[in-house]
């Protein structure tokens, strides 16, 4: 059971799924979190730094360690657990680790509307069906109204009668 995972809505009811069907086939989960350098590939292999590169995967296992926090309250303990974190291109890295015909890849899937649907290039949810060798588990993320999306991502989350006051239920 490999789940691709990210801290985005998408991403993380992908993990919750991932959690259940790694409960429900008694099977283990490996919790893959891809990352390149935000300036991208070609750049860093010219002129390769590793402190930053250490930098970068620091903080790809800590997305992963929240990511688990958000999407379930913590790591379950009543599963076996592998991360991985690894420098790469997202599609690519987990159809490489979710190599066997046995192995189940859950992903989370968002459409990006406006100026993000522009520049987001290469869709994971594209590239992966396509090219995996395994099943593929494609999860869609929650439907936001505008404004909450706004709401989620500057972190707005106030206390007040009807108000949102948090992320988990």
């Amino acid at each position: 059971m490999v789940v691709g995972v990210s801290d985005s809505l998408a991403g993380l009811a992908a993990l919750r799924r991932g959690i259940v069907e790694a409960r429900r086939g008694a099977r283990t989960l490996v919790a893959v979190r891809a990352w390149e350098p935000p300036e991208g590939e070609t750049l860093f292999r010219r002129w390769p730094e590793p402190s930053w590169a250490r930098l970068w995967a620091d903080e790809a296992w800590q997305r992963l360690e929240r990511a688990f926090e958000l999407a379930a309250g913590g790591p379950p303990t009543d599963l076996r657990i592998v991360r991985r974190v690894v420098e790469g291109p997202t599609g690519p890295v987990l159809c490489s680790i979710a190599s066997s015909p046995d192995d189940l890849l859950v992903i989370g899937m968002a459409r990006p509307r406006g100026l993000a649907a522009l520049l987001h290039r290469r869709p994971v949810h594209r590239h992966i069906p396509a090219r995996a060798a395994c099943e593929v588990l494609v999860v869609a993320g929650p439907r936001l109204l505008p404004r909450e999306t706004r709401i989620l991502r500057r972190g707005e989350l106030v206390d007040g009668p009807g108000r949102l006051t948090g992320l988990m239920p």
